[in-house]
């Protein structure tokens, strides 16, 4: 809609920021004005183009918003129009100014000493705009009637060849808009930010699906404003150094068909275990770099490169060392990958992650990368987690109607010595799919299914699952008895209210009914259930967010016959991070302030372990073989070496940079663990863990071992 209350631009308030110049920049149609007039003939063809293309966007008209917007530019050297600055009420005029810029022709440059040179003006725009009367122009020799169409054909291949002859100088940045806000970028992994939206996305009567994640940002952005909120925590810094650390992305750059940034990430922790005297403090040392943009408006691309040392709490580092893979290296950093020694004590683990986002039209998204997945709405979850090392991915999410269906392709590695071969680890492949459902306003129910196989008989990736839309239960059984491991699982939530949300989670490893039913414990009872409650703004304090989760998963959940086909990637589980033969209380609550934030969480377990030098599994461990269990029925939760653990977690922060999640914190962490007999892996221990970092928040650490 153009909006013709028209323009009041005060051409008097236009102010040459260069050197004087002789010659003002021409207009094609100013080119027979005389020297004298070649100023005024300037402004007032700027100010008519200006006013001819100007639309008001509706949100400034229906505000019946009154004010000025500034806008500071160059006319180069070349005759090419740059928005250097422009300071506006409303990201929508400043959108405005930018495409009308956009539009503007190459034109003959200022000239002094009889030599190209650039100016800069700043132009104040009033609003509402209320157009002047604008001077004629000087008119050309009427005499001459060839002479104007052969002047503009001259000036038309003229431009041409500058815009040609000068396209490596016209690789400029445009105002720089944000655009990852509304891409294909996924938001990662951070339960803190995620709980920032959480609330909006679970109102009633919203047709979206909070499963499957990560989210795109461009689908989050349809139900609360990330930008608005990011901006709303901008300071006031006037140097371009407090604006990189306080506000912006390091390095970015936007024009009409592609934008980036470029970001240094931190991850410095320095600490204190006060129940470890093998070490006189605890440390991590992370510095990446972060490439993310888009190509067009379709293809969005993310990389980061981590290079990282470190030593944590002593029962985290004896963790991390039993999980060690094949090979000599020392540990696996868990969540992280595999680390190599540093130094007398510490780890020196480099990550990488990146991925492709296309989305060919509204319905599908279309990903490959290296990266992880999770599903479920709970802070565990018991389908996919994100709790083990970054893996090769490919995703399908398909979206329509109240369905939303993400079929997830993945590549693994089974790094343990007893099943390496010639010195290289063993690959399985993944596939899975899950379809979610909004029954109702309020009920949402989702169906899981998951199939793992391995590169036997040189079989490679099978094509049979390739197909999104089979029953993966049907193709193992084609494939043969040991073929693959078949999971399937159901999650449903309910809207209370706009405040309260219900959750839960059911994973069936071996759905044998007369087992589960029968009433004798059997071993082939391999289920787990999670249920949870989320209460956003509780007791209508805003931004204080309270949640509360139950876990349990029965022995030999997860494992298989064939131990390179459980449900593992690097040493770590798939799911939760426990494995199996567990259960868990979980209570969560998080608070945010403007850039402060707080979260406090308490984890109450009992879990069973295997013993050391113990032909039995007990079913905790999803790495071993289930025929070696002790017993086939009587069999229940927590069997074994019982641990009984706690875990309690203080957090508190100050958000540095909202741009890129760069946060200054303090934590501190009680963990107390008790188990029947000491072993090698698993003992009596407490800590109490004293941290203090800054960190760019792009990914969770789970500490709660």
């Amino acid at each position: 809609m153009k909006f013709f209350l028209l323009p009041v631009i005060l051409l008097a308030s236009f102010l040459v920021q260069a050197q004087n110049a002789e010659v003002y920049p021409v207009f094609p149609d100013c080119e027979s004005v005389k020297y004298n007039s070649l100023e005024d003939c300037f402004k007032n063809a700027l100010v008519t183009f200006i006013t001819d293309h100007f639309e008001t966007p509706p949100k400034v008209i229906s505000n019946n918003y009154t004010g000025e917007i500034t806008v500071v530019f160059e006319v180069s050297k070349e005759g090419v129009f740059r928005l250097m600055y422009i300071n506006a009420a409303y990201d929508e005029l400043k959108g405005e100014i930018s495409r009308i810029f956009s539009l503007l022709p190459v034109i003959e440059p200022a000239k002094y000493n009889a030599q190209p040179t650039s100016m800069q003006f700043r132009l104040p725009i009033k609003i509402p705009l209320k157009r002047n009367d604008i001077q004629e122009l000087e008119s050309l020799p009427e005499d001459i009637d060839e002479a104007p169409k052969e002047k503009k054909s001259d000036n038309f291949q003229t431009n041409e060849l500058v815009r040609a002859n000068n396209e490596y100088d016209a690789v400029r940045s445009d105002l720089f808009t944000n655009p990852r806000y509304e891409s294909n970028i996924n938001i990662p992994l951070s339960h803190e930010y995620y709980s920032r939206f959480d609330a909006a996305l679970n109102q009633i009567g919203t047709n979206n699906h909070t499963a499957s994640k990560p989210f795109l940002f461009k689908d989050v952005s349809k139900y609360y404003d990330l930008k608005s909120d990011a901006e709303k925590l901008y300071q006031d810094r006037k140097t371009l150094v407090g604006r990189k650390i306080w506000n912006e992305h390091m390095f970015r750059f936007q024009n009409e068909d592609y934008w980036f940034t470029f970001d240094f990430a931190l991850d410095l922790q320095l600490g204190k275990d006060f129940n470890d005297n093998s070490a006189d403090y605890t440390y991590n040392n992370t510095r990446a770099a972060i490439f993310q943009g888009g190509l067009g408006k379709h293809l969005n691309f993310y990389t980061v490169v981590y290079e990282n040392q470190g030593r944590f709490a002593g029962y985290f580092n004896n963790w991390a060392a039993s999980i060690r893979p094949d090979g000599g290296d020392p540990a696996i950093i868990p969540g992280r990958g595999i680390a190599k020694p540093f130094g007398d004590d510490a780890y020196d683990y480099p990550v990488a992650e990146g991925y492709l986002s296309y989305s060919p039209s509204k319905y599908f998204n279309v990903q490959f990368g290296h990266g992880k997945n999770f599903i479920g709405d709970g802070y565990r979850s018991l389908l996919v987690s994100d709790v083990t090392s970054p893996y090769p991915y490919f995703k399908l999410n398909t979206t329509f109607w109240k369905l939303k269906y993400t079929n997830t392709w993945m590549s693994m590695r089974d790094v343990r010595p007893a099943v390496t071969q010639d010195g290289s680890y063993r690959t399985k492949y993944m596939a899975n799919h899950y379809l979610s459902l909004n029954v109702t306003k309020r009920l949402n129910i989702g169906l899981f299914e998951s199939v793992i196989w391995e590169n036997d008989n040189n079989r490679g990736f099978d094509i049979n699952y390739l197909n999104p839309v089979i029953f993966y239960r049907a193709i193992e059984f084609s494939t043969g008895a040991r073929g693959g491991n078949a999971l399937i699982g159901l999650s449903g939530k309910y809207k209370l209210s706009n405040y309260l949300n219900a959750y839960t989670q059911v994973i069936i490893d071996e759905f044998s009914s007369s087992d589960i039913f029968g009433g004798e414990k059997s071993w082939k009872n391999k289920l787990g259930y999670q249920l949870g409650l989320k209460y956003f703004d509780a007791f209508k304090v805003p931004n204080l967010f309270l949640q509360l989760e139950y876990n349990q998963v029965r022995p030999y959940t997860y494992s298989h016959n064939t131990e390179v086909l459980n449900y593992g990637h690097n040493n770590q589980s798939l799911a939760h991070l426990w494995g199996a033969n567990f259960r868990e209380l979980i209570a969560i609550a998080r608070y945010k302030k403007d850039r402060w934030y707080g979260m406090a969480k308490v984890i109450y377990g009992k879990r069973g372990f295997d013993y050391d030098n113990d032909f039995y599994s007990y079913g905790g461990d999803i790495y071993r073989n289930y025929e070696d269990r002790p017993f086939d029925n009587g069999v229940k939760i927590g069997q074994g070496n019982t641990g009984i653990s706690f875990f309690g977690q203080l957090e508190t922060g100050y958000i540095i940079n909202p741009e890129t999640n760069l946060k200054l914190y303090g934590s501190f962490i009680y963990r107390n663990m008790n188990t029947d007999i000491n072993t090698r892996n698993n003992f009596d221990i407490s800590t109490s863990w004293l941290n203090f970092g800054i960190r760019t928040d792009i990914f969770n650490w789970y500490y709660d071992y």
